[in-house]
């Protein structure tokens, strides 16, 4: 492994990402809230840190490959949160320490959404601004962010965009050229913001709170600038506006890409049609969200109307693993609380701002099953496993029971070392559940939030959310004796 070109490389990433402490700046300079120095000082320090990466190992530019590009996404993720916590740790008002603001900054940039602060409403504008600028981030990626504005990267893209993008058939490519493809998603993303904005702006909230929303909204974060999340706002439209781009961020990017590059042709909704992912996507939200609904207005005063507004709203934010809250999951009946948590499991669609499991995995165990239970009744029948027409190799099927496996030993060892910790074995097993998925409001003590969970549990937590924004295989195959014999 080329160590010292590796380090070269995250030191100018981080150089590169230290600027995103001047955009909090600027709105402290705005709103006169008083950090201003606090966010000065966390550029040149990071800025600093990058520089002696990069200048003492300027010389070594060594050709990148697979198991090096794994490294440089694990390690600049755990660095760019390690340095997301420093405003945080260093803020007037915070009085952090470093255990939440690890968890915090952790939960911003992988968009879990889990928070460790409370009186939201009354802290500086510069602080809120950070964290949901964190999530705005970490929702398409940084790593396909840096692909997409970095020359410098020209060796190696393919294995970067690889190692951080998600999905069992990550390899397919809508353009020739990865950095086409990152600008591409940037600039989609970048157009989204704007309209979201917008939007919220249209219905009533203010720009901060519409620009902050936004970034939690397309990211599929959750985080809010009230203590109340959305419930603060107590509006139908922003209800509405939030289910609905929620939903279109939860879908695959590259279906949303095709689609744009086919408007001229007038073939958009057909694009999204023919496309079975989007399909059971779309259909399995609609039949969760009435399921829901009906539960909520038999078991809430609420009307029928208010039932499917609210039920519609926050089983998207669930679905996607947003992390937007109406309801306290507490107050819930236990079987509405515990389906909305399961719904956070199967996730969006692969190649989303969503977490989970996703959705073509999901699909494509669906379809596997069909297949055993034809082939009980006619043994002999040959019978392959299709997606959108085409035949799924084996191999992507392995990977998606290799995920599976994965998915479920983390998940205990999570669990387990959340309960050593000092964790009641039902608060663990929730917070993993909704950490690992990406949601962030669990049952039990982290219904609200995570400031009760022990110091030690919120460090497993940035395991678990770490893990699973990775999707585990990029972090895991860092502990394997193979990966460091190459």
């Amino acid at each position: 492994m080329h160590l010292r070109s590796i380090i070269r490389i995250i030191g100018i990433l981080i150089m590169s990402f230290s600027f995103i402490m001047i955009a909090p700046f600027i709105v402290s300079l705005i709103y006169s809230d008083g950090e201003q120095i606090t966010f000065i000082k966390s550029f040149l320090v990071s800025f600093f840190i990058g520089g002696v990466c990069w200048f003492s190992n300027r010389e070594y530019k060594q050709k990148l490959h697979s198991h090096e590009g794994f490294f440089i996404v694990v390690a600049f993720w755990f660095v760019l949160g390690s340095i997301g916590t420093l405003p945080l740790l260093w803020a007037n008002s915070t009085n952090m320490g470093v255990a939440d603001a690890a968890f915090e900054s952790f939960s911003a940039l992988t968009t879990t959404g889990a928070t460790v602060m409370s009186g939201l409403d009354s802290l500086p504008k510069a602080i809120l601004f950070h964290r949901q600028f964190l999530q705005f981030l970490g929702g398409m990626g940084i790593i396909i962010l840096a692909v997409a504005i970095l020359p410098f990267l020209d060796i190696g893209r393919t294995q970067l965009y690889k190692a951080e993008s998600s999905g069992p058939m990550k390899d397919q490519k809508i353009l020739p050229h990865i950095a086409d493809i990152s600008k591409l998603l940037w600039s989609m993303y970048a157009g989204l913001l704007l309209i979201c904005t917008a939007s919220y702006w249209l219905a009533g909230m203010s720009f901060f709170d519409a620009l902050t929303h936004s970034f939690s909204t397309l990211s599929n974060g959750g985080f809010s600038t009230h203590d109340d999340n959305l419930a603060y706002f107590n509006s139908s439209t922003i209800n509405i506006i939030a289910t609905v781009f929620m939903l279109i961020t939860g879908c695959n990017f590259s279906v949303h890409m095709l689609a744009l590059m086919n408007f001229k042709k007038g073939k958009v909704l057909k694009i999204y049609l023919k496309d079975e992912e989007f399909r059971f996507f779309i259909l399995s939200q609609l039949i969760f969200s009435i399921i829901f609904s009906i539960g909520l207005w038999i078991s809430q005063d609420l009307s029928l109307f208010q039932s499917f507004q609210l039920g519609a709203t926050q089983l998207a934010s669930m679905r996607t693993n947003s992390g937007f809250t109406l309801f306290d999951m507490n107050q819930l009946p236990g079987y509405l609380s515990f389906f909305a948590l399961s719904i956070a499991i199967l996730g969006g669609c692969a190649g989303s701002t969503a977490g989970g499991i996703k959705a073509i995995r999901c699909l494509l165990l669906w379809l596997q099953l069909k297949k055993e239970l034809k082939q009980l009744i006619h043994p002999n029948i040959v019978n392959p496993i299709k997606l959108n027409r085409e035949k799924i190799p084996s191999s992507v099927l392995e990977s998606v029971w290799a995920f599976i496996i994965i998915f479920i030993l983390v998940f205990f060892l999570c669990t387990f070392a959340a309960i050593l910790c000092g964790m009641t074995v039902y608060d663990a097993f929730f917070a993993v559940w909704t950490t690992i998925t990406n949601t962030g409001p669990g049952l039990g003590i982290t219904s609200l939030g995570f400031a009760d969970v022990p110091d030690g549990a919120k460090y497993v937590f940035v395991f678990s959310m770490i893990a699973g924004r990775l999707e585990f295989f990029a972090l895991l195959v860092l502990f394997t004796p193979s990966f460091w014999k190459r």
